[in-house]
């Protein structure tokens, strides 16, 4: 189960580093505006939020990326912990955007689902 929840994790880490590359590096680009539904105006007035934002999905990647390799060397109590940090701060934050706007409910589901499951079988993984 362990092996399962970390697969998921970083599944949620990789998706979560390319929120990353479309906040922070792609927020103006035509096609980054279509996916978020933003005009040339409000992409640019939103460019240095968007920036900071991608940057908080990049370093929740990493803290499960860290943790994979720590339980990979045999820190299990620890890399599972920022496994579980990580991927419950992703889940959190898809609640968020959901409850906040219905309409982001779907982005908010491809957010929250794979490490919801990352971190449930990283619990069953160390508890079993």
């Amino acid at each position: 189960m362990l092996i399962a929840g970390l697969v998921f994790a970083g599944i949620a880490a990789l998706i979560h580093v390319y929120i990353f590359y479309l906040e922070s590096v792609a927020w103006t680009t035509p096609k980054v505006r279509a996916t978020f539904g933003t005009t040339p105006e409000s992409a640019e007035a939103t460019k240095p939020m968007a920036f900071n934002q991608g940057f908080y999905n990049l370093f929740l990647a990493i803290s499960i990326v860290v943790g994979i390799v720590l339980v990979a060397v045999g820190q299990q109590a620890v890399g599972a912990t920022l496994v579980l940090v990580g991927a419950c701060s992703m889940v959190a934050a898809g609640i968020v955007l959901m409850s906040s706007d219905a309409s982001k409910t779907q982005a908010a589901l491809k957010q929250l689902v794979p490490p919801a499951i990352g971190a449930v079988l990283v619990i069953l993984g160390v508890v079993l």
